[in-house]
């Protein structure tokens, strides 16, 4: 009898070719760029001493550049926010380091704790703000880079259509 239980491995796995690949220098694929983002969450000796906070305009470092990509640090005082954009042809991954924000979109409001991660593709209309009472830290991969962040002027919360229904 088969059965999904029943597998067994015969001879050396590590002699099978595909499992041996070289580790990649750069992030290639989105779960490596959040794989990235993680591993810099968790050592805080590369983005803590960095850390400034601005009370008249958001606070932002480039910590890291690679093929296409760039890494930003962001700090956020309370009340301050992105305004509603997007990020043109870049997707990204947006992790929160210190603190909480709120995303808001067309679908809703979240709440954004330390650790939490939002990866999102090209032309994700979004705004971030820190509505708490304590300062906020934030890190932020573009691939490609960032060129771009158009501003959208529609109201925040404003519901997005229905997607009708699909037609061959």
């Amino acid at each position: 009898m088969n059965s999904d239980s029943d597998l067994q491995i015969a001879g050396d796995i590590l002699e099978v070719p595909h499992l041996l690949q070289p580790p990649r220098e750069h992030p290639a694929t989105v779960a490596e760029f959040a794989g990235l983002a993680r591993s810099v969450a968790a050592d805080r000796s590369q983005w803590e001493h960095l850390v400034r906070y601005d009370a008249t305009s958001r606070w932002y470092h480039r910590l890291r550049t690679g093929p296409g990509y760039e890494l930003w640090l962001l700090s956020w005082v309370p009340g301050q926010g992105s305004g509603l954009h997007d990020h043109g042809r870049s997707f990204g991954v947006l992790t929160v380091l210190d603190g909480t924000l709120t995303e808001h979109t067309a679908r809703g409001t979240r709440a954004l704790t330390a650790g939490a991660q939002r990866v999102f593709a090209p032309g994700y209309v979004h705004e971030v703000v820190n509505d708490a009472l304590h300062p906020a830290v934030s890190l932020h991969i573009y691939y490609p880079g960032l060129t771009d962040m158009p501003m959208h002027t529609a109201p925040r919360c404003e519901p997005r259509p229905a997607p009708g229904p699909v037609t061959a």
